[in-house]
């Protein structure tokens, strides 16, 4: 069942990130629920498949685009904002910063006296922290309210433009060797909180959702040819580690991400969305 919103609300949406795994399953959802979309992602091939394949009907029907991006080129990054911004008559409502780096730990088993890791450090940076600041930076100029809508109050009945970063809850709790990708997330805290005073005097909205453990493998043309699902990924640990008795699902991020895009009166906060796992404590 499509989510319910209020259809004469459609918005203009970008999702960085968003081939495959929670970014392609945010898009979906948010198509369903009657808005426009526009995917930026590094993979052309999950990027073809996710626009042409998986989205055909919303593509047939104009509401969906989709441009190769390089998170860390922020010429690359202010030239497909451009684009996008003209698939939208030049107005972006909603930024929803999911693209990055989603591996938690450095690669192969190093940790952090091993020097090479401080190449991957500065990737995470870029991707995870950078790439979020410029996106936004570049969104700002076809996002923001004129300042007569904002003193004269007409917006007082509409949730007005606004961004989300997709975090982690690893924000807030990390496993060993996972400094580059808690150190990113952590950063987003601070972005987040930060734009959201700035950005205020624009009528925009900033807030954070952080998603605890995901299962998204069916989300992928792999998924898709092989009719994968969900249900099939849960083993007995997720059960066990959740007080939601589950992991979580990527809708779980996208009714997070429909209900803050319509929150007006919510901007500057971090929701995790983890079923619970923070709270419980493991022997």
């Amino acid at each position: 069942m499509a989510p319910i919103v209020n259809t004469s609300a459609q918005k203009n949406v970008i999702v960085s990130g968003g081939a495959r795994g929670i970014g392609r399953a945010l898009a979906r959802y948010l198509l369903q629920a009657g808005h426009h979309v526009y995917i930026f992602d590094i993979d052309e091939e999950e990027l073809k498949h996710t626009t042409k394949v998986h989205l055909v009907e919303y593509h047939k029907e104009g509401k969906v685009s989709s441009a190769i991006c390089n998170l860390r080129d922020i010429k690359d990054i202010r030239v497909k904002v451009e684009e996008a911004a003209k698939f939208f008559n030049n107005r972006i409502d909603v930024l929803i910063n999911n693209g990055g780096i989603a591996s938690p730990y450095w690669k192969d088993g190093k940790t952090m006296e091993d020097p090479s890791t401080i190449d991957e450090w500065q990737a995470y940076m870029e991707t995870n922290l950078t790439a979020p600041f410029a996106m936004s930076q570049a969104c700002i100029p076809y996002m923001k309210s004129r300042i007569s809508d904002i003193e004269s109050g007409a917006k007082k009945d509409s949730a007005g433009p606004c961004i989300i970063h997709v975090g982690s809850f690893r924000a807030h709790q990390s496993d060993p060797n996972q400094e580059g990708y808690a150190s990113s997330k952590a950063g987003q805290l601070g972005l987040m909180h930060s734009m959201a005073i700035s950005l205020g005097s624009l009528g925009i909205r900033v807030n954070l959702i952080a998603p605890g453990r995901i299962k998204v493998a069916h989300e992928s043309k792999d998924g898709d040819e092989k009719g994968a699902g969900w249900e099939g990924q849960i083993s007995q640990k997720d059960i066990d580690d959740h007080p939601t008795n589950r992991a979580g699902r990527p809708k779980d991020i996208a009714d997070a991400a429909l209900y803050l895009i319509e929150a007006g009166f919510v901007t500057g906060q971090d929701i995790t969305v983890d079923g619970g796992a923070l709270r419980k404590k493991n022997a």
